[in-house]
């Protein structure tokens, strides 16, 4: 995490007149470091414990609650039920999942959500990178005494720093820099249906890389929380459409359709 807030502010902060954007949303910063600070520390803890794959899918949840956050129809609490059945699946079904592993996959997933919310408000405020670039720099900060006090000097180790420092760019400045981006272009209901496939791609990583196998129903309850994502869109996207209809005052097509039918058609002017 510091590695990556220095890169950050390398690439952001370089000037002074940086800051100058930052004014007036210094508690917005100061909360998505915070934020991200906890979803780091809980979600590696539970990758201790825990299978990637199963850790992946329960921080997933996170993202998925605010999907559906929106959502006022009953129709909506088909993808919903179909998550809950995925993740009794997924902690329930074959290699046995330790408790704190799973409560600090739940804990990822809650500093998850609220860092989309709260990275949404800071990037509309921020033009640009800068509040990223403290955010994670505040971030590393508050991280560094759990990381000095659990490894000491083995910080300090050329390899550790050599594969902290790929770690740094490929799991935090590029895909927070792109979730940044996203989030000035989508709302964070679509931004979390968007990262459905998070859940699949971390119990393919954690099998390929890391060796950690989960059973048959544990993989059909991973695929559960993905397709209940990709109902949730589809669910989402009709309702944007319909909303769109009624606000122009346009008929759906059902209501043009029997408005046609029961109206005779008219003779044509000559």
């Amino acid at each position: 995490m510091l590695i990556a807030g220095v890169l950050l502010c390398l690439l952001w902060c370089r000037r002074r007149e940086a800051f100058d954007s930052v004014k007036g949303a210094w508690g917005t910063v100061i909360c998505a470091g915070a934020l991200l600070a906890g979803h780091h520390l809980a979600f590696y803890e539970a990758v201790n414990h825990i299978p990637l794959g199963a850790v992946a899918t329960i921080e997933f949840l996170g993202p998925f609650v605010i999907a559906l956050a929106g959502s006022r129809r009953a129709v909506d609490l088909l993808p919903a039920l179909l998550a809950v059945g995925g993740v009794l699946l997924l902690s329930g079904g074959g290699v046995p999942l330790a408790p704190a592993g799973l409560a600090l996959a739940a804990v990822a997933a809650c500093c998850w959500a609220g860092y989309i919310l709260v990275s949404s408000r800071m990037a509309r405020r921020i033009s640009g990178g800068q509040g990223l670039a403290l955010a994670v720099l505040w971030a590393g900060l508050l991280s560094a005494p759990y990381g000095v006090a659990h490894a000491g000097s083995a910080l300090l180790d050329p390899h550790v720093l050599a594969v902290a420092a790929l770690v740094a760019v490929s799991a935090s400045v590029l895909p927070y820099s792109s979730n940044l981006e996203a989030l000035r272009r989508i709302p964070p209901r679509a931004f979390g249906v968007l990262t459905s496939m998070e859940p699949a791609a971390g119990a393919l990583f954690g099998f390929l890389l890391l060796g950690q196998r989960l059973a048959w129903p544990q993989w059909l309850g991973i695929a559960a929380v993905a397709c209940a994502s990709v109902t949730t869109t589809f669910l989402g996207a009709g309702e944007r459409r319909n909303s769109r209809a009624s606000a122009e005052g346009k008929p759906s097509h059902t209501t043009l359709s029997s408005r046609e039918e029961s109206t005779p058609a008219e003779a044509p002017v000559e």
